[in-house]
């Protein structure tokens, strides 16, 4: 069987635990730290005001090549960190640069409003529309 999807997470919704660990999410960032010998990235992304972090284990996707201030989208599962913290142990670390970061964050908006509606109206009993 395969596991679920992953859904994509807004790194501030990463950092204030609104995720739980084993949970596959999908996630973005701009790369500002690499560490090779701990096999660790930190992406960071700006919301509103404030710089959000998620440290990123990169030990199944070495070796790669990091570009540091270059936009990254990774593909993994939340585990709690040492320090207390979260981290996302990536699967899939892909760059990015040139992605619309604010039409991105639209697009995941729009996707969770639809899902949202489509949930709603499943449990409403409702057949679903035929479009044709």
């Amino acid at each position: 069987m395969l596991p679920a999807a992953a859904v994509f997470h807004f790194p501030w919704e990463i950092r204030c635990g609104a995720v739980q660990e084993g949970e596959a999410v999908r996630t973005f960032g701009r790369l500002t730290c690499y560490e090779p010998a701990e096999s660790k990235a930190t992406l960071t992304a700006q919301h509103v005001s404030t710089q959000h972090q998620v440290v990123i284990q990169t030990m199944f996707v070495e070796p790669f090549d990091p570009i540091i201030g270059a936009q990254y989208m990774v593909l993994g599962e939340i585990e709690n960190a040492e320090d207390g913290g979260v981290m996302v142990r990536a699967r899939v670390l892909n760059c990015v640069d040139g992605v619309n970061l604010a039409l991105l964050q639209k697009a995941i908006t729009e996707q969770r409003s639809f899902f949202k509606e489509r949930e709603s109206k499943d449990s409403d009993g409702q057949p679903p529309s035929d479009p044709t």
